[in-house]
């Protein structure tokens, strides 16, 4: 079951509590009895692997440079 974290309008009160999906949000502060609203986070990006910008933008293909570098060694066979 996920944490909801809630914020009291009045006085600003932060608590969590947990919760299954589908029931209802919190809407009464436990502190002064106002009136509760969920706080929204950010979503966190997480870049995993042997690298974004290299594997991705980085250098050309090495399929196509290992082609011309055969193409080039049977010209100067010939």
């Amino acid at each position: 079951m996920p944490i909801y974290e809630y914020e009291c309008r009045h006085c600003h009160f932060r608590f969590e509590r947990r919760q299954r999906f589908d029931e209802e949000p919190v809407t009464i502060c436990p502190k002064c009895g106002g009136k509760a609203r969920r706080v929204l986070h950010s979503v966190p990006i997480f870049f995993k692997g042997s690298g974004f910008y290299t594997t991705d933008y980085g250098r050309g293909s090495s399929i196509g440079t290992m082609r011309d570098e055969a193409e080039d060694k049977d010209e100067t066979k010939r």
